[in-house]
């Protein structure tokens, strides 16, 4: 099967004119720094995930667009944030300087600090979601960004940490990138209401995909020159991180990687529906190189 994402472009274009048309558009330094850390690009992994999830039950394509762009505003708050200097002090995000380069740290720490409740509120706003299930929805996603989940994931990362076994990078990657990951698997799931034995597939899918998603991350940092990944090359080697070619080696996390994906194309063989985009996304995964 093909690993060319060219499938995926009618997603992003999607996505990018349901966050176009949703985000403010006043001439006000917030919103500009706003409207410059969504609308530069990006994977839009996220919103794939919610896509691609919902499209395997009955779910409407307002329902579809909102919780897309609710999970992709909460991805770019966090992209902010982490980008700060006294997080990981990067320069370049999707190959443009970052947004506390750009506007200023206070622009972007404010800036981020609204993407969040904007994500929240959109989601709040579908007339065709039911109130309970909105309920559940911004359950799911505060859960995924808190504390318990991408907020932990950051401390781990940002930690001093010498060194860390194979199961506490796992742990710490399962929490700042795997979370949101399968949550966004799981909202995709609800509104389109599938069963519930439907949605804990994708979640397990979630969780595969997650962790290989971060592993080529981690290859990413040092083979893909910054012109090819859009982010500094190297940072990781020298911030000192713990990655997964730093713990058992270049070949054996791409083996990693790929062997992840293979088990995320098994689980979702057993889901009701067509797994056929789902796999074709893994392979993309476990390849990429940016």
């Amino acid at each position: 099967m093909t690993n060319s994402g060219s499938w995926i472009v009618p997603y992003k274009e999607r996505i990018n004119s349901a966050l176009e048309s949703l985000l403010p558009d006043d001439d006000s330094i917030l919103t500009k720094a706003i409207r410059y850390s969504v609308l530069n690009g990006g994977k839009r992994l996220r919103p794939l995930l919610v896509y691609l999830s919902s499209e395997l039950g009955n779910s409407t394509s307002e329902a579809q667009d909102l919780v897309s762009s609710a999970v992709e505003l909460i991805h770019c708050y966090s992209l902010i944030h982490d980008d700060l200097p006294s997080m990981d002090d990067d320069s370049l995000r999707r190959g443009l300087p970052t947004c506390h380069k750009k506007f200023g740290e206070a622009i972007a720490i404010l800036a981020g600090d609204a993407l969040q409740p904007m994500a929240y509120s959109l989601l709040t706003h579908s007339n065709e979601i039911e109130d309970k299930l909105k309920v559940n929805l911004i359950a799911l996603l505060s859960e995924a960004c808190g504390q318990n989940g991408m907020v932990e994931g950051q401390i781990l990362d940002i930690s001093d940490h010498k060194s860390l076994s194979l199961e506490e990078l796992d742990y710490m990657h399962n929490k700042k990138t795997g979370s949101l990951i399968r949550t966004c698997l799981e909202m995709g799931g609800l509104i389109s209401y599938l069963q519930e034995k439907e949605i804990d597939l994708l979640k397990e899918y979630g969780e595969k995909i997650g962790l290989a998603f971060q592993i080529r991350d981690d290859i990413i940092d040092l083979e893909s020159p910054s012109e090819v990944s859009g982010k500094n090359q190297g940072t990781d080697v020298l911030k000192q991180k713990v990655t997964y070619p730093k713990v058992i080696g270049m070949e054996a996390s791409k083996e990693k990687a790929i062997e992840l994906c293979k088990e995320a194309q098994e689980i979702v063989t057993n889901l009701s529906g067509n797994p056929v985009k789902l796999i074709k996304l893994s392979n993309f995964i476990s390849n990429r190189h940016y």
